[in-house]
């Protein structure tokens, strides 16, 4: 059961990046703009009254928006990625394991998210032992 589990969120994974890239892709946009356009003049012709024309347009300006706000977060998420592996890789004690982490599963970013867990948890444990040493330094 796990391994199909791990096997079906893999290819959910590549779905949902496929279909991001779909959406954010300028060509999509257009067509997406062409089929409203041509939904409003079909609808301008038969006979609504005001509420549903207004309907149809906000419906349509809403649709448009899923495109255009998904083509500006897939450029902002790819530069703050670009940033972020380039400040990973420009200090020498930098693990390099987070580097594109983008392109990790879900699975494997859990992963590494525990292991920075356990260590900021290591790193107050030694910031507690070291105030405790300078508190009894003090004493003396």
């Amino acid at each position: 059961m796990g391994k199909f589990y791990s096997q079906l969120e893999v290819l959910f994974e590549k779905l949902t990046s496929v279909a991001t890239s779909i959406l954010g892709n300028s060509i999509t946009f257009i067509i997406a703009f062409a089929l409203v356009l041509y939904w409003w003049t079909n609808s301008f012709f038969s006979t609504q009254d005001r509420h549903q024309i207004i309907g149809d347009i906000i419906f349509g300006t809403t649709f448009l928006s899923l495109f255009i706000i998904q083509k500006s977060f897939n450029k902002f998420s790819a530069s703050l990625h670009l940033k972020i592996n380039e400040l990973v890789s420009s200090h020498d004690t930098a693990r390099n394991a987070v580097l594109n982490v983008e392109a990790k599963t879900e699975r494997e970013i859990t992963e590494l998210s525990k292991e920075y867990s356990e260590l900021a948890d290591q790193i107050m444990e030694m910031e507690d032992e070291i105030d405790q040493v300078d508190e009894k330094i003090e004493e003396k």
